[in-house]
């Protein structure tokens, strides 16, 4: 057998033709939903919501429901409960999602040993990609397509929503909808992900694109292709090579995600990215005037409208007096609002109360400051 053969071998078996396939619709939605929980810090969320899927399954089968439907309805139930339970009370939402999470999955083996189903527990736990049948890859496209149409059209609100709520909400944004939106999103890419890769490792898939991009990128659509290119190149390789080393196929996903994120964080470049100090790359002058404008309108409206301590960071104002020329009219009022702070504002906080500095006696900044805003009209 030559070279050739030997390299072409797994594409000769349909199982094999069915994985790869499966892995890689499935890579399409986890890759472009870790973005946006890499960016809304939802790491332990999206852990949250792939274990809690686990009675969900159990129950589905006891009833003989589709046990996809159960595992949506379960992730549902637990991104609700940790809404409810974070809102009426005074626990922290990663303790609440601890304890959801944890209960939910503790209650679905006890389901499971109680009940007994005909399903593997390995195949929920860990997936069973090589048993993908033709529905399953059905089932998984209609949720990829679904996934990216919503992202395609709310990709901007989503943005928004995951950098700064209270920003989107003044914009006139649905918040509870977004928020929403995005779980439910969430709980279907898990679903999909059910078959491919199991509960256990779900969370891989929708986390380390989004990581491994955040340190090869400056922008967010930059941010998705890279994350969209290293999710279906690292599940195909995996299920791939799991041929040749006959070691399961979800794992080997896993693996080499890890392997590139700890290459790419390890890295120069990824160093410089992951501190915040890589600026020759991803920020060219018209892209640098960009982070400029959003970036002093955002302190603009906190300094504005929040009252609370607050400084500029050192990168916008590095920003403003570098391109500052190329702002406009009104972008150069409202950099020059802040420029006209940074002396005090890098060295001291601003205090929303009022109340002045012992130390700099002479620093005063009223809660509404209207007076200083005239200058931006």
């Amino acid at each position: 057998m030559s070279l050739l053969d030997t390299l072409l071998s797994p594409f000769q078996f349909g199982f094999m033709i069915n994985a790869l396939t499966m892995t890689t619709l499935v890579a399409i939605p986890c890759a472009l939903l870790s973005c946006f929980l890499v960016l809304k810090g939802w790491a332990l969320m999206g852990d949250a919501m792939s274990h809690a899927v686990f009675p969900g399954v159990v129950i589905a089968w006891m009833v003989g429901l589709p046990l996809g439907l159960g595992a949506f309805v379960a992730g549902l139930f637990c991104a609700f409960a940790t809404g409810y339970l974070q809102d009426n009370s005074r626990i922290k939402r990663d303790t609440v999602m601890g304890i959801v999470f944890s209960g939910m999955f503790g209650a679905g083996l006890v389901l499971y040993v109680y009940l007994k189903p005909d399903i593997h527990l390995d195949h929920i736990l860990f997936g069973d990609m090589l048993g993908v049948s033709y529905s399953d890859i059905l089932q998984t496209g209609a949720i990829v397509l679904l996934t990216v149409v919503v992202v395609g059209l709310k990709w901007r609100d989503l943005l928004l929503h995951a950098f700064d709520p209270i920003q989107a909400q003044v914009s006139g944004l649905n918040v509870k909808l977004l928020n929403y939106g995005l779980l439910c999103l969430v709980s279907l890419t898990i679903v999909a992900a059910l078959k491919a890769v199991g509960i256990i490792l779900a969370i891989s898939l929708l986390i380390a694109p989004g990581a491994i991009a955040s340190l090869l990128t400056r922008t967010f659509k930059g941010m998705m292709l890279v994350a969209l290119g290293q999710a279906i190149v690292t599940s195909f390789l995996g299920v791939y090579l799991s041929f040749f080393i006959d070691s399961a196929p979800a794992p080997t996903i896993v693996v080499l995600s890890a392997l590139v994120f700890y290459r790419r964080l390890y890295s120069s470049h990824g160093q410089a990215a992951a501190n915040g100090s890589d600026k020759r790359v991803f920020l060219n002058p018209r892209g640098a005037t960009q982070v400029t404008v959003y970036g002093t309108k955002y302190l603009l409206f906190l300094h504005k409208y929040q009252g609370r301590a607050m400084s500029y960071t050192i990168d916008i104002i590095s920003c403003i007096t570098d391109r500052f020329v190329e702002l406009t009219a009104t972008e150069k009022r409202i950099a020059q609002f802040i420029l006209d702070d940074v002396q005090a504002a890098v060295a001291l906080p601003i205090f929303g109360n009022g109340a002045s500095d012992a130390n700099q006696p002479g620093l005063h900044y009223p809660l509404c400051p209207r007076h200083r805003l005239q200058r931006c009209a």
